[in-house]
């Protein structure tokens, strides 16, 4: 199995904040990849890349990817934005000016940070998710609500990798980005998820946080297998702040797989077994066969003794939501096709 060759930047398809999309002429193949500009600099028809084939010889959900690894050494003039250094001993390691860094306008204000104090911090699994929870609180607040999405590291490293982040931004329902842990090129870089919360509230001056994985979630059929356990450890944070922490649930009557059918197994993992303190878990108002479904679930489970379900007449909020026309899929899925989980969020 091949998984690195050299090409030739044939087409600049697009480009965007930290990332671009070229096509590679392998010798008699055309090759789609993307380029990370903070990590190869910025091509330009006619170089000569190196591309990482993995995803592509495995069939990832990766859209049909490669990704360049190396370009010429004309494209790189990249200076180094701060001391920290993201993607810590690999070969493609970059220096970010993370926002609790020494160096950072920032340090002195998060050095004194000390709670949210009751913010809503709403904690999502799938990043496809996140348009869905930015537009409510929009919506619910008439627009007047700052709204901040802090990524983790669980899945995609690179928020360039997102359609979705510039799509939000553009839809004017997210107001900045942060990129936390090992992720990278958010509004705001920061070490870890705690910190994240507290850039987003202190220097985003965040009224509602959202937190999630970015694009890419890897799973493996086990109890515990999964990128999007990251929305617990989330909650547990969010909850150790003094946050308002309100996980959102994932619930599914179009996925057919047994354990994602109704409210999936990984929203009760996360509530059963990895989050250790109360949250608000808001359902949906559904038809009264499928609310009774996820009554049995939880039930069963025991959730409700400890935590705070919501039942939440969503549909105007929704429809709001269809309105601003982003086209966001779950697990190839439109908005059409899978309203309960749009709805969920």
């Amino acid at each position: 199995m091949t998984v690195c060759t050299r090409g030739i930047v044939e087409t600049i398809v697009w480009e965007r904040k930290g990332a671009q999309e070229v096509t590679v002429r392998v010798e008699n193949e055309l090759r789609r990849a993307l380029a990370y500009t903070d990590l190869v600099g910025v091509l330009s028809v006619g170089h000569s890349v190196t591309l990482n084939t993995w995803a592509v010889e495995l069939g990832l959900g990766t859209g049909g990817y490669d990704f360049v690894v190396s370009g010429p050494e004309s494209a790189l003039k990249i200076e180094a934005a701060g001391h920290i250094i993201k993607l810590r001993y690999t070969p493609m390691q970059i220096p970010v000016l993370s926002a609790e860094a020494q160096e950072s306008d920032h340090h002195d204000e998060l050095a004194a940070f000390v709670s949210l104090d009751g913010m809503p911090v709403v904690c999502a699994e799938l990043h496809s998710q996140v348009p869905a929870i930015a537009s409510a609180i929009k919506w619910e607040t008439s627009g007047k609500a700052r709204v901040g999405y802090v990524m983790t590291d669980g899945a995609a490293l690179p928020i360039a990798f997102s359609n979705l982040v510039p799509l939000m931004q553009g839809a004017g329902i997210l107001d900045f980005t942060v990129t936390s842990g090992q992720s990278f090129g958010g509004d705001y870089e920061s070490i870890n998820i705690y910190t994240a919360l507290a850039t987003a509230c202190v220097v985003g001056k965040a009224d509602v946080i959202i937190v999630c994985q970015g694009p890419g979630n890897a799973g493996t059929g086990t109890t515990l297998g999964f990128s999007g356990i990251d929305q617990g450890i989330a909650l547990n944070a969010a909850g150790s702040l003094d946050a308002t922490a309100i996980a959102t649930a994932r619930i599914s009557f179009a996925d057919l797989r047994e354990r994602h059918y109704g409210l999936s197994h990984h929203t009760k993992t996360i509530l059963e077994r990895i989050v250790i303190n109360s949250v608000i878990v808001p359902i949906p108002r559904l038809e009264t066969h499928n609310q009774e479904l996820i009554r049995r679930i939880v039930d069963n489970a025991e959730l409700e003794e400890r935590h705070q379900f919501v039942t939440v007449d969503s549909d105007i909020g929704f429809e709001a939501f269809v309105a601003l026309d982003i086209p966001v899929k779950t697990m190839g899925r439109a908005i059409s096709e899978d309203r309960e989980f749009f709805m969920s969020a």
